[in-house]
């Protein structure tokens, strides 16, 4: 049997969870169910399979110190990689750009087990068995997709036809109610979960007949590219010149080579707050609350607060997200149009879409706590033995209070220690660097002053996390 190469794709942002998925701080990357977060679970789901190479993870550029971090917390892969896309290309590309590096890497006949990092499944042993099932088809030379057992007439999902000897029939897209019904009645539709296994020559193959530009594009982008610590780049002049397509439209709607695993593990993708309002724990009267919540006569309701407390009184199958610097309010059948939300955002240049008053960086994060327009006020945090980047500022004078911890702090031509309730004074056009020198994290109060504050008014002149000049 093929030993499985686990292909993670962690790309997306997931719209449809606003507010509290940003496209700096994407659904993958939140702890939605539990302590860890849908990439963590998906990551401690594949080390359960037998005979598995280290993960690769599939990451846009902007998230790949958080995934990073992430990884690493869970100790369960010591040698991984993470495959970073400069843009946005569709899952083809990235799957494409996955299977030429692994192959490249390899020394014997691999199969790519393909797994979005965003979705929650409740039965891991039945997710190892459907694997057990999907090898044993792929190793005839077959591309397996994952299809779930459905349990309802669901509109949210695409649906795939089974046909004899469990090829693929047809995909289908997702359906009115009526036609839901229909399919659930028929008994020979699956739901499309996104999940596939291939054995990495045969997609290749299939590729260069069905998505000959895609594998043309692909292969230069893998060839050009560049390693760095954990991660591989790739190309980005290459990978621009590849068409933007799902792998199910690229490919697997057009071979003939398809096969469907039939699959029931608890699957969900999350992909709308009814969703998880769905697979949540809930209480006596249908309620999943997460935070500081209180409620009086509240019944089928999803309330979630980040920050204060959130009170509610006779609501009914309604969402209440509370985040830092937004609240959703929303009936609950309507939860797939909150993405209409987020377009309204983007197309008024507002930064709600794409990030939190919290912002995750390499070295720590950073909370904006007041904004005016010509200061601003930060909580910087720094993690122990991390250091921000040598920079210096066009337009903003900064003051600096520790608050907690000892920073080491580099200005002009001088170094010198600040500890707890001292400060210093960064004058507009000096190099400066802060660096937690210690064993606990770093916290200081950051007060920005001048005509221009925004964070591209940052040229960077040493960085030891490889980040381009700003």
């Amino acid at each position: 049997m093929m030993r499985i190469q686990p292909v993670i794709l962690a790309g997306g942002t997931g719209t449809r969870l606003w507010p509290l998925s940003r496209e700096l701080y994407p659904k993958q990357l939140l702890c939605l169910t539990g302590g860890q977060s849908l990439l963590q679970t998906t990551l401690i789901r594949v080390s359960l399979l037998p005979n598995i190479l280290p993960p690769l993870i599939v990451v846009g550029e902007e998230h790949r110190f958080l995934t990073r971090s992430q990884v690493e917390e869970l100790n369960c892969f010591p040698d991984y990689c993470l495959l970073l896309e400069p843009l946005g290309k569709d899952t083809a590309p990235a799957v494409c750009g996955a299977a030429l590096y692994a192959r490249q890497r390899a020394k014997e006949d691999i199969l790519l087990l393909i797994l979005p990092a965003d979705h929650l499944i409740a039965k891991p042993d039945e997710f190892v068995r459907a694997v057990e099932r999907a090898q044993e088809q792929a190793a005839q030379g077959r591309l397996a997709t994952f299809g779930i057992v459905p349990d309802r007439p669901e509109t949210g999902y695409g649906y795939i036809r089974r046909g004899e000897h469990d090829t693929v029939q047809s995909f289908v897209e997702k359906p009115d109610l009526e036609t839901a019904k229909q399919y659930l009645a028929d008994g020979k539709y699956l739901w499309n979960s996104g999940m596939f296994a291939f054995p990495a020559d045969v997609l290749l193959a299939e590729l260069r007949t069905h998505a000959p530009d895609i594998l043309r594009c692909m292969e230069t982008a893998v060839e050009k590219g560049r390693s760095d610590s954990v991660f591989f780049r790739f190309d980005e002049a290459a990978m621009q010149q590849s068409p933007a397509k799902s792998i199910d439209y690229a490919l697997m709607e057009k071979t003939a080579n398809a096969v469907v695993t039939e699959a029931d593990f608890g699957w969900s993708d999350i992909g709308s707050w009814s969703a998880l309002h769905e697979v949540a724990e809930k209480d006596a009267q249908g309620n999943a609350v997460s935070g500081d919540v209180l409620l009086e006569d509240v019944h089928n309701c999803l309330i979630r607060s980040e920050h204060t407390l959130v009170a509610a009184v006779g609501l009914r199958d309604t969402l209440v997200v509370e985040t830092a610097d937004a609240v959703l309010i929303a009936p609950m059948n309507r939860a797939q149009d909150i993405k209409k939300i987020v377009s309204t955002l983007k197309q008024a240049g507002r930064q709600e879409f794409r990030t939190h008053r919290t912002v995750y960086r390499p070295w720590g994060s950073y909370t904006t706590l007041e904004m005016q327009e010509r200061f601003q006020i930060k909580r910087i945090t720094v993690t122990p033995g991390a250091k921000l980047s040598l920079q210096m500022h066009h337009h903003r004078y900064e003051h600096w209070i520790v608050v907690r911890g000892t920073a080491k702090v580099e200005r002009g031509g001088e170094q010198f220690l600040l500890r707890e309730n001292e400060s210093t004074y960064i004058p507009l056009g000096t190099a400066h660097r802060l660096e937690n020198p210690g064993v606990i994290p770093v916290e200081l109060i950051e007060v920005q002053m001048g005509s221009y504050l925004g964070e591209d008014d940052i040229v960077r002149l040493d960085d030891q996390y490889g980040r381009m000049p700003s």
